[in-house]
């Protein structure tokens, strides 16, 4: 049975924190492969995505490009309106009973675990996996792995906060994305 790893997020933009989080845990606990997974609508967050679908997509693909484990599954955008993980966890076991899944979750969305829509049916069907991020705890009444992972001060709301102020993301994202935001003048860039 493979075991797949599920990152999801807006990847509003991808950076280098989403790449080195996945990568120290398809590791440190034997995955197979890793799917991003960018998401429609996601229900803990008022703002909408600050670029269109089929740009995230692009900077995703660019992002990841070049590692052989690391994949994208598109089936949050394949629905609309709010994307809940208990949802999507039941399409995908349905859709591939061969894989056992693992979502990554960071640590401030381990306190907010509580909230989810159906979390006691959902932790039936995936195993979270926590990775700490500055500030928030890892304690959970919910079965959950943990992987301690390098702390990074990066997000995608720092990222357009620089680029809509004209400064540098450079080491932050990958390179193929800085330079699509720049070719495609995404973010007020």
């Amino acid at each position: 049975m493979k075991r797949i790893g599920i990152l999801g997020g807006t990847f509003d933009p991808p950076h280098l924190g989403h790449l080195i989080i996945s990568n120290e845990v398809l590791n440190a606990f034997h995955l197979d492969e890793i799917w991003f997974m960018p998401n429609q609508k996601p229900p803990h967050k008022k703002q909408s995505h600050a670029i269109n679908d089929g740009d995230r997509v692009n900077l995703l693909k660019l992002a990841i490009s070049g590692h052989p484990k690391f994949k994208i599954e598109l089936i949050e955008l394949e629905r609309s309106g709010p994307s809940f993980t208990y949802d999507t966890m039941k399409i995908l076991k349905e859709r591939h009973p061969d894989k056992q899944f693992f979502f990554i979750i960071g640590a401030d969305m381990i306190e907010y675990l509580p909230k989810w829509k159906n979390i006691d049916e959902l932790i039936k069907l995936v195993q979270f996996i926590g990775v700490n991020r500055p500030s928030y705890k890892h304690e959970s009444q919910y079965p959950i792995l943990f992987r301690d992972v390098p702390n990074m001060e990066i997000s995608s709301s720092l990222i357009r906060k620089r680029l809509k102020e004209n400064e540098t993301i450079q080491y932050l994202v990958p390179d193929s994305v800085r330079n699509y935001i720049k070719e495609n003048n995404l973010y007020g860039s």
